[in-house]
């Protein structure tokens, strides 16, 4: 894929196994390597590195094509939503009340699709539609369906979609507004990716399974990006992400390697943390244990906390190289007091996080008073979607304008 495209040259060099090194075209359609491990995509920094600089990127538009030298496909040919930059909003009361230091949300449900996934299928669906893909399916917990869906009713490709039968109901709405083939399954989701691999055959669809192909990584790298630039090019002390397939985790180290590379940041890195729930963590067993690998799926799987509900990663190995390279770790929260904690954020900050973000800043709680954050490290959460895609409680409080009101009691 060297050479010119329809906007500018293409520095993607080629594919490599996370795991085994193997080398593999990027001229050509690929899933996983001979070894059924991720593919990651490589560029020739050096060129990158003579066709742009940071301050070449601070006068583009604030949006995740900006960074199009160091991703797959080029601005012109993205099928796109708009996938802007999202916000970092600090907390200040919660933390201040902990004796903590700054904490700042990357509020990613600003994108379309009001979440991180966007990211991801965005530019999957942009390589899918350049590589001639005309039909896709995907086992999902929610939001990363609702991407699919949206973007590739976008690119005039079609979608079906597997999801858990607990999967929350108004993400299993939006997909099937955006007008995917969608079904509940009764199972988890690697049930659910059973049945696409069972299907494919038949279907003739492509499988869009977490690392099943290489480029949604390249759109969750633009987090790292982001992220990096929003903060003058200082990369901060800590990031807290929920981690079930772990896409960003892995995406997020790739773009801290590659900007270091290119002289964009220097030697330090943030310290990854992957957080997950007591009741399906995989990756904090695999740590707590020193193994480089999850080497047997969490069973039973019963956390409320969709994003992080995956037994077995296809992408471990990855995702604990990001947190041992680090000097990261990786913990678990009590799924009981995520609620409450949306609540109280929501309360005291002003700010809607999804479950997924709570469980974050409650690993934040957690880890400023087990010692293993220090007050005064910058830390980022990942608040992953919009809170308005999960449940609130419900309101009840009602006046009858035709009675006398007491407003001094209300």
């Amino acid at each position: 894929m060297t050479g010119p495209d329809a906007a500018r040259p293409n520095f993607v060099t080629h594919l490599k196994c996370g795991a085994t090194g193997e080398h593999l075209p990027a001229e050509r359609l690929q899933t996983v390597s001979a070894a059924g491990k991720p593919l990651l995509v490589q560029y020739d920094l050096s060129a990158v590195g003579a066709a742009l600089n940071r301050a070449e990127l601070g006068r583009r538009p604030r949006d995740m094509w900006r960074y199009e030298e160091l991703l797959p496909i080029s601005r012109a040919e993205a099928v796109s939503l708009g996938e802007n930059e999202t916000p970092l909003i600090p907390l200040t009361r919660l933390p201040r009340a902990l004796g903590g230091g700054e904490v700042l949300v990357k509020d990613e449900g600003r994108l379309p699709t009001a979440s991180f996934k966007a990211r991801g299928l965005a530019m999957a669906v942009s390589m899918a539609k350049r590589f001639g893909i005309e039909r896709i399916a995907m086992p999902t917990a929610g939001n990363a369906g609702a991407a699919l869906a949206a973007y590739c009713r976008r690119a005039g490709i079609e979608a079906y979609v597997f999801c858990p039968e607990d999967a929350p109901e108004i993400t299993v709405r939006e997909i099937a507004f955006h007008g995917a083939t969608v079904y509940r399954v009764n199972g988890l989701i690697n049930h659910c990716g059973e049945l696409v691999r069972r299907g494919s055959e038949e279907m003739g669809w492509f499988d869009f399974s977490t690392l099943k192909e290489p480029y949604r990584i390249e759109g969750k790298k633009t987090m790292g990006l982001e992220l990096v630039q929003q903060l003058d090019w200082e990369p901060p002390d800590v990031i807290l992400y929920p981690t079930g397939g772990g896409t960003g985790l892995i995406g997020m180290w790739k773009a801290f390697e590659e900007m270091a590379a290119l002289g964009w940041i220097g030697e330090k890195r943030p310290r990854m943390v992957a957080v997950q729930s007591i009741h399906c963590g995989p990756l904090v067993r695999a740590y707590e244990t020193g193994a480089r690998e999850v080497t047997e799926p969490w069973d039973p799987v019963e956390t409320s906390i969709h994003g992080v509900r995956v037994p077995k990663p296809l992408g471990d190995t990855l995702c604990m190289a990001a947190i041992y390279d680090s000097n990261g770790f990786a913990t678990a929260i009590d799924d009981a007091e995520v609620e409450p904690a949306r609540r109280k954020v929501a309360d005291a900050e002003g700010l809607n996080l999804c479950p997924e973000g709570a469980a974050c800043w409650l690993a934040y709680k957690q880890e400023l008073a087990s010692g293993r954050i220090a007050a005064g490290e910058r830390v980022v959460i990942f608040n992953s979607a919009n809170g308005l895609k999960a449940d609130m409680p419900a309101m009840t409080k009602r006046l009858d304008r035709f009675e006398e009101i007491d407003f001094a009691k209300l």
